[in-house]
């Protein structure tokens, strides 16, 4: 088996909708606008993180300061394509590659901000493709893992919608904010990305499967069933 990669500073993945390119310190005010403050709904996108919230500016410009430097988490910004849109060519969320550990040819997605401008939108499915198919194409994994609260329903909900499959959960697997953490444990595997995963996605992703205003005709859900199928 060849050798698995580490990601790098001069990645850049662009899709259709959005781009990703690693974290830099420039994009914390246009990323605080949306994701910080004191309203109650942004608060709110900081429940299941590690961090967070802020309420203050230079705060997350320092926390933003430190993750560009990361090497693992390796932060990735989420770049707004769409021109018709008042984000556009600014970032309007992050992810990360994590627990990278090349040896083992195993990586995970996580630390994953999505902002109001981008939840529900095709660009969140794409931001979560274009990082997996780095990690399986470009950098040679062969385990992509998600992980998250097992009390956060959406996470749950969005891992298994995008081709992860649910592995368990570890009890008391963590202390986050002072509390007890019991973690969801999922993940694809390179056979299963080639195999169907990645078609399902793309095809979903297609200008082709979205009407004039950007509505889905199929859902994801519908070319992963034909993907297993075949």
């Amino acid at each position: 088996m060849s050798h698995a990669f580490l990601p790098s500073n001069l990645t850049v993945l662009t899709g259709r909708t959005i781009t990703l390119e690693k974290l830099q310190p420039k994009h914390a005010k246009d990323l605080f606008n949306l994701v910080g403050g004191e309203e109650s709904a942004k608060a709110s996108l900081w429940d299941y993180m590690g961090d967070g919230p802020y309420a203050q500016l230079e705060e997350f410009e320092k926390n933003i300061a430190a993750r560009s430097v990361s090497l693992d988490p390796f932060f990735f910004a989420i770049i707004d394509k769409r021109s018709s849109v008042p984000t556009s060519g600014k970032p309007i969320g992050y992810l990360t590659l994590m627990r990278i550990t090349p040896e083992q040819w195993t990586v995970e997605i996580g630390n994953v901000m999505l902002s109001a401008a981008l939840q529900r939108t095709t660009g969140a499915t794409e931001a979560f493709y274009l990082l997996a198919r780095h990690a399986f194409e470009d950098l040679n994994y062969r385990r992509f893992e998600w992980k998250c609260d097992s009390l956060n329903s959406s996470s749950r909900k969005a891992a298994l919608r995008l081709g992860f499959t649910f592995e368990g959960v570890f009890r008391q697997h963590m202390v986050v904010k002072g509390r007890s953490r019991d973690t969801a444990w999922f993940s694809i595997v390179r056979d299963e990305w080639d195999s169907s995963v990645k078609s399902a996605m793309e095809k979903w992703l297609h200008g082709e499967n979205f009407d004039e205003n950007g509505n889905q005709k199929r859902a994801l859900q519908d070319y992963r069933s034909e993907s297993t199928a075949n």
